[in-house]
């Protein structure tokens, strides 16, 4: 069985130096910190309402849409839409939303084309039970849990390359995808690995099964830029 250490020279010959950076961060902080099951949430929860008399706009939320691409075709950080709108980790954007983006004088139309693969897909369907940032002791949940069935196909969320694939200290066998926009996806708690290191994958391949061993069984998924986890739920359709 391959080590972390053992993939390094693989990584390095792939990758430019800034990604390449970017990536052994991560990899290290992820070997570092694990990751914790926590307990369940009925409900998502979504509230609050800007300040009175701030610039901007609301938009309406269509099918499809996400607090990324929302802010991207916006030109606003995801954080800025979250805090304006005090959206809690536990939350994501529903269809017919009115979401406040701070800063701007007029709507505008967002084009969801799933063609494109722009955007991130859910690796599995299932219900979530562990949420972003969530604490379990000494841990922090750096992504979400999703609970799945011993042997459910797990699906790369957007298209990639994989830079990891072997077991990896505190999450079980890992598949971690490199994507663009200096973007990785992690999928762990895996019983099987479907792809190998530099395979390049499409959003919605089969790039691993879900394992046992865990109360209940679940992928445990991240979404990072550069080294840093992000909420996959801002992400998500």
């Amino acid at each position: 069985m391959l080590k972390v250490g053992d993939c390094k020279s693989d990584m390095f010959k792939t990758f430019r130096y800034n990604i390449r950076l970017s990536y052994l961060v991560m990899l290290l902080a992820l070997a570092a910190s694990g990751c914790a099951t926590v307990n369940t949430k009925k409900d998502y929860i979504v509230g609050g309402f800007p300040e009175k008399g701030r610039q901007g706009v609301y938009h309406k939320v269509k099918k499809g849409e996400t607090l990324w691409s929302i802010a991207k075709t916006y030109d606003v950080s995801i954080k800025e839409v979250i805090d304006s709108n005090r959206i809690p980790n536990v939350a994501r954007v529903e269809e017919n939303q009115l979401v406040f983006i701070p800063g701007v004088h007029a709507s505008k139309e967002i084009t969801v084309n799933k063609a494109e693969e722009n955007g991130f897909a859910w690796p599995v369907r299932g219900k979530l039970i562990g949420y972003f940032h969530e604490r379990k002791g000494a841990y922090f949940n750096k992504g979400i849990d999703i609970q799945a069935r011993e042997g459910d196909t797990v699906r790369a969320a957007r298209r990639g390359q994989v830079v990891f694939a072997d077991y990896l200290m505190g999450y079980g066998y890992t598949v971690i995808l490199s994507h663009a926009d200096e973007f990785f996806s992690v999928y762990a708690r895996n019983g099987k690995l479907l792809v190998g290191l530099n395979d390049s994958v499409h959003q919605g391949q089969d790039i691993a099964r879900v394992g046992q061993g865990d109360n209940p069984s679940h992928v445990h998924f991240e979404i990072r830029k550069r080294s840093l986890e992000d909420n996959p739920l801002y992400y998500l359709p």
